[in-house]
């Protein structure tokens, strides 16, 4: 095989605050021959998501942090171009950590195959991937949510928030959206079926939820964290949950991340706040793919895929989940 060029960002060092280019390293190097129980894969969508900001942090987490002078971790999907692999052949398309590169070389522990025939590539990193599995598991194990509850989203119109509100909606909830602009909570009421939106950018926060819960909160799906969850917390009612999906809002603080000041309703509420990491649902992941497949099929579910293309175009890209720009789930397109 002539050696092939892979472009590849690498993580150069770990920043304070916001990622900047300065951040990643960009290379180009000869890329070699699988060797025994490697595979060779032709990157084609990879996903970027907000825990790409914890994973370049030096702590303890429930995944190692990347180290410096790696290729920047990545999920993606791409086609298998030469195997040495009993489980994988070429022309295979496949899942997995593939890196923000364009060719994935080495064993592929965790992948699994998808079809390109039965959906298109990019929602198997959105609806049908880890964005699909965390919103289906955070939402219905953790969550627990009965039909009539008012269930509240915060980055309701981002990959995981959007499909969350309308997962709670084929449960039989009241759903209201917390998304940043008038487009945003647009999508939300006009095209996924919320019940309500607010616009943290534009309204009072505190205004908007008794406007839009009048009955309080019964679940609460968090995504950001901060000034979001210490207003949805003064509206909780008796045995309320809070799932703790993510904390966009603190991932680039350069100063002590912001804890819950109103978290004595917790109490008086007799109410739960409990985090979440989706691989724990592991094992389950065929079960939430075939029930999300068919509400997809059926229409009842709607997946949107932000595809910016360029892969030298990463640290900007990346860029867009922390300042709200992407609709949807932002996926980088390999060209």
């Amino acid at each position: 095989m002539t050696a092939l060029l892979n472009r590849q960002f690498l993580l150069a060092q770990r920043p304070v605050g916001l990622p900047s280019r300065d951040t990643f390293s960009y290379v180009e190097s000869p890329l070699g021959e699988p060797g025994p129980g490697q595979i060779l894969v032709k990157n084609l969508y990879l996903s970027l998501d907000p825990a790409m900001r914890g994973w370049m942090n030096d702590a303890k987490s429930y995944i190692p942090p990347v180290g410096l002078g790696e290729v920047m971790r990545a999920l993606g999907v791409g086609e298998v171009i030469a195997s040495q692999h009993p489980g994988f052949a070429v022309g295979d398309h496949v899942n997995g950590a593939l890196g923000v590169q364009d060719y994935f070389l080495g064993e592929p522990k965790g992948f699994y195959k998808v079809d390109p025939q039965r959906a298109p590539l990019p929602l198997y990193l959105s609806a049908l991937g880890m964005t699909g599995m965390t919103a289906y598991f955070g939402l219905l194990d953790v969550g627990a949510p009965k039909a009539g509850e008012t269930v509240v989203i915060s980055g309701a119109a981002g990959a995981v928030g959007s499909v969350a509100g309308q997962i709670a909606k084929l449960k039989g909830c009241r759903v209201i959206g917390i998304a940043g602009g008038t487009d945003k909570c647009k999508l939300l009421i006009d095209e996924l079926g919320f019940d309500g939106a607010i616009d943290y950018k534009h309204e009072d926060l505190h205004a908007a939820l008794k406007r839009e819960c009048p009955k309080g909160v019964d679940l609460y799906f968090d995504n950001v964290g901060g000034d979001i969850l210490d207003a949805v917390l003064t509206r909780i009612n008796f045995k309320a949950r809070v799932v703790i999906c993510g904390a966009i809002s603190q991932y680039n603080n350069k100063e002590a991340i912001k804890g819950p000041t109103n978290y004595l309703q917790l109490l008086v509420n007799s109410a739960r706040m409990e985090g979440m990491v989706v691989m724990t649902y592991a094992p389950r992941f065929a079960e939430a793919a075939q029930e999300m497949a068919g509400w997809l099929a059926s229409g009842q579910l709607k997946s949107r895929e932000d595809i910016v293309p360029g892969l030298t175009t990463f640290p900007d890209t990346l860029l867009k989940l922390f300042s709200g720009e992407n609709f949807g789930k932002l996926v980088l397109k390999v060209e």
